[in-house]
């Protein structure tokens, strides 16, 4: 990297606040800087990874060094900007949401993946920021990511000052909870650091007892193999059938230590179209989505983080789900046998992974 400007050559207060107001010009709710040096939090990292606790997440092991170091990852990186870009869509409902998971015939996505896949918009939008800073300053070495390179987003946040970590592993603040996305810009300019925030989850634990499948074994612990969001997305291969009964409806990832959060009755909506949920997602029933074909998949999705997963895992999970459903004594008999129907139509062409879910739904119950 080259640089050809510094913060000593500008009013470091001025620069600051203008740093701030171009962000939030940009859609973002947050801006904090840190530096790039991460502490403890390495060690816990590699200890986590040792003990397998990063599940199907092999790309986590695979650059574990450079998750350490930001400077091995963009030499010359001196400070990391952080921002923060709130998600919950408009229509949010808390008491729907917790209405949808007690209604076994819903299909429950993840409310981050009910708009557009946020990696294209932030990524956007840093690119966006650093081209402003840089005719700002003058030319300067920058990479900008989003959930996107091996790098310690919610660590990097927290040293920012941007939230505190909650005892569920996922970052916290008074203005928005938990329900926002992170993005950075790696730098080589020697920008004034932030102050980390206080903690402020005290005694609470609400997050490790709602947790379907006892993911969060202690404060602060996450075991992603048990994680129904790494489960229904990271996983690629058959759900283990010890976690299949407490993924009710949930057919794209989890927001339970979320929803249960005293922090996100602070949560505020998103101002930005692009979150708003498509495809009524927020609202669909199980069978409708199930009803998909591959095409209707792929173009339904299109632009969405869920595309990723593709139409087998997608169908796995609703497989799971359905058979749920035909367990429940909340749905009556005629619902079950639309159900069944539906399983027992897709089983001759279904392939390996969605044919032994499809089985499970329809034998696990007899």
């Amino acid at each position: 990297m080259s640089l050809s400007a510094t913060p000593n050559s500008l009013d470091e207060a001025k620069l600051r606040t203008w740093l701030g107001e171009q962000a939030a010009n940009l859609g973002f709710d947050g801006l904090r800087i840190t530096n790039t040096h991460l502490g403890l939090a390495s060690e816990r990292l590699n200890q986590w990874l040792a003990e397998g606790r990063h599940g199907h997440m092999d790309y986590m092991q695979r650059h574990a060094d450079l998750r350490s170091d930001p400077e091995l990852l963009v030499p010359g990186t001196v400070r990391v900007i952080c921002v923060s870009m709130n998600y919950l869509p408009p229509e949010f409902e808390i008491e729907r949401e917790w209405g949808r998971l007690e209604d076994p015939q819903q299909a429950v996505v993840s409310m981050y993946a009910r708009g557009r896949d946020y990696h294209k918009v932030l990524r956007n939008r840093l690119q966006e920021f650093a081209k402003l800073i840089e005719e700002k300053i003058g030319t300067f070495g920058y990479r900008v990511f989003t959930d996107s390179a091996p790098l310690m987003e919610v660590e990097l946040a927290r040293k920012a000052g941007l939230g505190w970590r909650g005892k569920h592993t996922l970052l916290l603040n008074r203005e928005s909870g938990s329900t926002f996305f992170l993005g950075e810009i790696l730098v080589d300019v020697p920008l004034p650091i932030d102050q980390e925030q206080e903690e402020h989850c005290g005694t609470c634990t609400s997050c490790i007892d709602v947790c379907p499948t006892q993911a969060i074994t202690a404060p602060y612990q996450l075991d992603a193999r048990r994680c129904i969001s790494c489960l229904t997305i990271e996983n690629p291969e058959s759900i283990p059938v010890e976690f299949r009964s407490a993924m009710g409806n949930r057919v794209y990832g989890c927001d339970d230590c979320q929803l249960i959060c005293p922090w996100n009755k602070f949560s505020k909506r998103t101002q930005l179209p692009d979150f708003a949920q498509r495809h009524s997602l927020g609202q669909a029933s199980l069978m409708h989505l199930w009803s998909w074909t591959e095409a209707e998949f792929e173009q339904r999705h299109e632009g969405s983080a869920i595309r990723r997963i593709g139409y087998s895992r997608w169908r796995r999970n609703l497989a799971v789900a359905m058979g749920n459903a035909l367990a429940s004594a909340k749905v009556d008999g005629a619902d079950k046998e639309v159900i069944r129907a539906a399983l027992n139509e897709a089983l001759s062409t279904a392939d390996e992974l969605v044919a032994e879910h499809i089985q499970w739904a329809l034998s696990a119950y007899n």
